[in-house]
């Protein structure tokens, strides 16, 4: 597996452990009194490359699109993100 594939597998795994967080989150929020995923926790999974994830979660599910931080944050991280995974295939896919 070479450097792109290794990066393009990492991205897409990521993502898709952030979708069905938000998913997870979502179904916690309709029970009382369950334990919750913490907004960090979900902002630290957009940060750390699951920010596309996130993103589709919160629209998928309607999910924290009423938080504004959430609205904002979820895209700059997203360009973050781009921006990070622009430099690694410069640097890696060489």
């Amino acid at each position: 597996m070479n450097n792109i594939s290794f990066i393009i597998a990492f991205f897409l795994l990521v993502n898709l452990t952030a979708f069905f967080i938000m998913l997870l989150d979502k179904g916690k929020s309709r029970k009382q009194g369950a334990e919750r995923i913490s907004e960090g926790m979900l902002f630290f999974m957009a940060a750390a490359f699951g920010s596309v994830g996130v993103y589709a979660g919160m629209f998928a599910f309607r999910h924290k699109t009423r938080k504004w931080h959430f609205i904002v944050g979820i895209p700059l991280l997203m360009i973050e993100n781009a921006a990070t995974l622009f430099l690694a295939y410069q640097y890696l896919g060489q």
